[in-house]
């Protein structure tokens, strides 16, 4: 398929079955381990997954920085002509240059001082022990979860989005097998569900390396000119979405923290189902994202202002969609996904459909948001992607996290993101109408 001549709609959603695939099973990962070992070691083990989250975020972020900030310049550079190829593969290969220097940093990082990182996070004397054997096979393969990331974006964007999903689909079925088979028929535990997550991406990775051999491929590492000006480019442009899964890790960190301090071990072990849930619904606005960027980028690139009107009515449509769908999930059947994530005790169970109801009206509004950096990046805003991610991320969600549990009492910590979803909903429609209207009637 042609960014530039096909028609919008089965290719939109041709990327759209393409990236849900991907991103779906991606969460899997995350997913699968809080199930089986909420099921093998109860409460605790939930509450300790809670704990190591951030460190995910911080890992996929640094490789969607690279990813994403390097395939929207990629794609907006192929779009404007075909002639651009060897400049385009420069940014290619200034990106993977980038996550090179920045997987390094994360596995000194996480080798060195990963007691240090969990207590940061939240992990007291119960939950360190456990937070840490889940990590001990994670550290020694930490550059294939920061590569995985680089290497999806690029292959959406090289025409390839197939691969990508297969190769996720690969390493995701691996885990929840290698989950079942570690954790229960090893007797390993937590750290049965670290390692098998960590095989599954190693052989993610290994699987999208195949593209170099395919005649799709037209990935090529050259030598680029003005490589420090080129990692500055692809840093502003994918910061944003590196931002957003950032965001996700301060905000556990935080939430963990007001959670034991206001609400204790078992509110904490409800909201470790609430990451993973909330981790689904992201997963669902990253696939739109995913979808249109290229598209997007390609057309932008070329000056086509009413294809790029065409996906956008797509996009939003689908925004709403999975918002609606989550929402009414956590509102209608609070305790399916607590019995699904954990054996509960009757406490857990008490107090959990009333946290998850309260958090869950955030989902409705989180797919439009989520998607509305992507398509800012992909207009060449940076400033307004960067604004939406950090306004959600860190400044409205962290204020409130805070002066909402000390103002109106301990429960309204679960009402910090509704509030922050619809603020910054409002700011994302006027942005969306403002800039969709400046694009050229062609």
């Amino acid at each position: 398929m042609d960014f530039l001549t096909s028609k919008i709609k089965p290719m939109y959603f041709k990327y759209l079955t393409a990236a849900f695939g991907s991103a779906l099973i991606s969460s899997i990962y995350g997913v699968v381990d809080m199930a089986m070992v909420g099921q093998y070691q109860g409460p605790n083990g939930t509450a300790a997954l809670a704990v190591v989250a951030p460190i995910w975020n911080i890992i996929y972020s640094l490789g969607l920085l690279m990813g994403i900030g390097g395939s929207v310049l990629f794609s907006t550079l192929r779009g404007r002509s075909k002639d651009n190829q060897k400049e385009s593969n420069e940014y290619f290969t200034a990106a993977v240059i980038g996550v090179v220097f920045l997987a390094v940093i994360a596995w000194i990082g996480i080798l060195f001082f990963d007691t240090n990182l969990l207590k940061l996070f939240g992990a007291k004397e119960t939950l360190l022990p456990l937070s840490r054997s889940y990590l001990f096979p994670v550290k020694f393969v930490v550059p294939s979860f920061l590569f995985t990331q680089l290497m999806a974006a690029f292959l959406r964007n090289d025409g390839n989005p197939g691969l990508a999903t297969k190769a996720v689909l690969f390493g995701g079925i691996f885990n929840v097998f290698g989950d079942y088979f570690f954790v229960f028929i090893l007797d390993m535990g937590i750290m049965g569900a670290g390692l098998a997550t960590a095989m599954g991406s190693v052989f993610s990775l290994l699987m999208m390396l195949t593209h170099f051999r395919s005649k799709k491929n037209t990935l090529r590492l050259v030598k680029p000119t003005k490589l420090l000006s080129k990692l500055k480019t692809i840093s502003v442009t994918g910061f944003s979405t590196f931002f957003i899964d950032v965001a996700m890790g301060i905000l556990t960190m935080l939430f963990n923290r007001q959670i034991l301090k206001y609400l204790g071990t078992n509110a904490l072990s409800v909201y470790g189902i609430i990451i993973n849930i909330s981790t689904f619904v992201q997963c669902c606005a990253y696939s739109i994202g995913q979808a249109s960027q290229p598209i997007i980028s390609a057309n932008f690139g070329a000056g086509k202002g009413e294809r790029i009107s065409q996906i956008l009515k797509y996009a939003l449509g689908t925004a709403a969609v999975f918002g609606l769908i989550w929402t009414a999930l956590a509102e209608l059947a609070p305790n399916l996904f607590v019995r699904i994530f954990m054996t509960p005790t009757d406490e857990i169970l008490a107090i959990a459909p009333g946290i998850i109801r309260s958090y869950a009206i955030s989902f409705l509004l989180l797919p439009l948001n989520i998607f509305s950096t992507y398509y800012f990046q992909a207009l060449m805003k940076p400033r307004t992607s960067f604004l939406v991610s950090v306004a959600r991320g860190a400044v409205i969600s962290g204020c409130l996290i805070y002066l909402l549990p000390a103002v109106a009492g301990a429960d309204a910590i679960w009402f910090a993101m509704p509030i922050t979803e619809l603020v910054v909903a409002v700011f994302v429609i006027i942005k969306i109408k403002q800039y969709t209207s400046q694009l050229p009637k062609s």
